[in-house]
């Protein structure tokens, strides 16, 4: 069978009024037929719901893992659905084994797209689909299928918006390892600490969008790789749009494909043009905003957003070279000292660079008392790391460099938060709102 696809809709404007799903008969278990992807069997022309599985190189799992959603969707969902398999510029086996589950599998379409990118998958699929709620999944299938009609059943109604499993809320059970634990806590705290973001968990590839709130949120979502929900979910949470959040089960996939350090920098940039978007009003939020819902958001305090950017690129930047620091004096000094010597030189620099980019004061008055409060505030920071550094000694004697600077990270991103609250109200006190001059500026 050829390839199927759908053209893209030539016009994605706001709708001024947009109708919430209509709820439709049980899907009747298809026939079967070679047709690899033909409209529902209910005489309805576009299912109820469209499952995209975003794919690049996965030769290895995708035949197996698309076969258990589509026996799972048969056999237990109740409503019409259809799998498109979208596979972003993979160079191995997997356009042929796509191809062939769309010529076995009933619903199951596939689409090609010749650049890569998780987030340009997902645009190009969702953007073309008809379906009344879209949703996708990580080919792993890591999270148990169970919990899919919990996800989507509030978009059908038209309860809710967008919806998303979460892998960080009270009844959710997850297995993976700390590695992983960790970063993934990491990265939702900073996403709560700069963007005040009110969801619990970015990163879980189990999400679903009601298509009218895709065609008016698509348009503004930039990133094309993994940044791409984050971004999608920022913008429809300062919107007002309603996020439904369904704890899950979910397992690590050991042979994930995700590159951490890469993935982590480019999402660093993501939250930085985000920020700055939202912070200059660059973003048609009113526009967004569901119908009846308020008519004002609540948002950060005047000047607190660009201040919170500023910050984290300046923590950002001193985290890395405190980390950098630990590694080039641990085996000199041994791991305390390292981490006392690091955090110290990180935190002149970061109060420095905190004292003229984020809070605007320049000039010689006053920088000493700003210094000496500042080695104060990493006093408080010391004793996070340090204690965190020593109940990992603690509880792990064998613990080498990576578990060491795992444990720095997120020490660091506890003591980051409180620093700033310090700077803010003692440090830099009255200067919360905007970017002022000393009384000897230059």
């Amino acid at each position: 069978m050829r390839t199927a696809s759908r053209p893209t809709p030539a016009d994605r404007r706001t709708p001024a009024a947009p109708a919430p799903p209509v709820l439709l008969p049980r899907r009747p278990p298809p026939a079967d037929d070679s047709s690899g992807g033909s409209d529902s069997d209910d005489g309805h022309p576009d299912p109820v719901l469209d499952v995209v599985i975003p794919v690049h190189n996965e030769e290895k799992d995708l035949e197996r893992c698309v076969r258990r959603l589509h026996a799972y969707l048969v056999e237990t969902f109740p409503y019409s659905f259809r799998i498109t398999i979208a596979d972003n510029a993979s160079v191995d086996a997997t356009p042929r084994i796509a191809a062939r589950l769309a010529r076995d599998l009933p619903g199951t379409y596939w689409i090609r797209l010749a650049e890569k990118g998780r987030g340009r998958a997902l645009h190009t699929a969702w953007s073309g689909s008809r379906s009344p709620v879209l949703a996708y999944l990580d080919v792993d299938l890591s999270t148990d299928l169970a919990a899919l009609l919990p996800l989507v059943a509030p978009l059908i109604s038209g309860h809710s918006d967008l919806a998303i499993g979460t892998r960080l809320a009270r009844g959710s059970h997850v297995v993976r390892g700390p590695k992983r634990e960790i970063v993934s806590r990491c990265y939702n705290g900073l996403l709560r600490g700069t963007l005040a973001v009110g969801f619990s968990d970015a990163q879980c590839g189990f999400k679903a969008v009601r298509r009218d709130v895709a065609e008016r949120l698509l348009p503004l979502v930039e990133d094309q790789g993994w940044f791409f929900d984050t971004e999608l979910l920022v913008i429809a949470e300062r919107a007002g749009l309603r996020i439904h959040e369904v704890p899950v089960d979910w397992v690590d996939d050991p042979d994930s494909r995700v590159r951490i350090v890469s993935t982590a920098l480019a999402d660093l940039r993501g939250m930085a043009r985000l920020g700055r978007a939202l912070a200059g009003g660059r973003l048609p939020l009113t526009a967004l905003r569901r119908n009846g819902g308020p008519e004002r958001v609540a948002e950060l305090p005047p000047g607190l957003a660009g201040q919170l950017l500023r910050f984290a690129a300046v923590g950002a930047a001193s985290t890395l070279c405190h980390l950098l620091l630990y590694t080039a004096l641990r085996s000199f000094t041994g791991a305390q000292a390292a981490n006392a010597l690091a955090l110290l030189a990180s935190a002149v620099a970061n109060t420095a660079a905190n004292r003229r980019l984020t809070f605007g004061v320049r000039g010689r008055h006053g920088v000493l008392g700003h210094q000496l409060k500042g080695l104060a505030a990493f006093l408080v920071g010391l004793a996070l790391t340090s204690g965190s550094l020593a109940l990992l000694h603690r509880t792990a004697p064998e613990a080498g460099p990576g578990p060491e600077l795992l444990t720095l990270v997120l020490a660091n991103l506890a003591a980051t938060l409180l620093r700033f609250l310090l700077l803010r109200a003692w440090v830099f006190p009255g200067r919360g709102t905007r970017r002022t001059r000393g009384p000897s500026a230059s």
